[in-house]
């Protein structure tokens, strides 16, 4: 049943040092699956390979049709979309090959549109404003967004680009945005 939170952590370059400072501060029980879209075109990712040092979750390389599990988390593939039906993933070709990519804006969208649980975004270092244009959607939807605090990001860009949408609820550093996704995930336990 897919009743339990997804967040998406959105980011690209300085993403790495939110990734890690956010992983060390989460439980390995909270009840939520992490999906970590990073938005690499040009090389393979190496994420799946260092995160681990830095949470007691299982880390995974997306597949097409992995099953979506709370308690683990999961990072995009270099150079490609990622969508969610029926508690799982699949993953497209990119769709927006020249330029800055929107893959946290799409993968964000097939959420708001797949998936009946909690949805908590949550945008982190990196250049240009992906994520962005899907942000208010989320709300709409009754999720939550998060934008890194701009101080605690070396690349503040697609962060202030969340921040200037209005469609923020907090602005946080690494540290108190994994407090708060702790917060929401046990509130959403007790109303379950």
């Amino acid at each position: 049943m897919e009743n339990f939170p997804i967040v998406c952590v959105g980011g690209s370059a300085g993403g790495l040092d939110a990734y890690i400072r956010l992983l060390k501060c989460l439980p390995a029980d909270m009840g939520v699956a992490i999906v970590i879209v990073n938005h690499i075109t040009i090389m393979p990712t190496q994420l799946h390979e260092v995160l681990p040092r830095f949470t007691p979750m299982p880390v995974e390389l997306i597949t097409e049709n992995l099953v979506i599990e709370p308690n683990h988390v999961f990072i995009i593939p270099a150079n490609r979309d990622l969508h969610v039906e029926d508690g799982v993933f699949h993953l497209k070709p990119i769709s927006k090959p020249r330029g800055w990519p929107d893959v946290i804006t799409v993968f964000l969208k097939s959420l708001t549109a797949y998936w009946g649980g909690k949805l908590i975004a949550v945008i982190v270092s990196g250049y240009d404003g992906d994520g962005a244009a899907a942000l208010c959607g989320i709300k709409e939807v009754g999720g939550i967004t998060i934008a890194q605090k701009l101080e605690t990001a070396s690349q503040p860009d697609m962060p202030e680009s969340a921040i200037n949408t209005g469609c923020i609820d907090f602005v946080l550093s690494p540290e108190d945005i994994a407090k708060e996704i702790v917060h929401i995930a046990r509130s959403e336990a007790k109303a379950s």
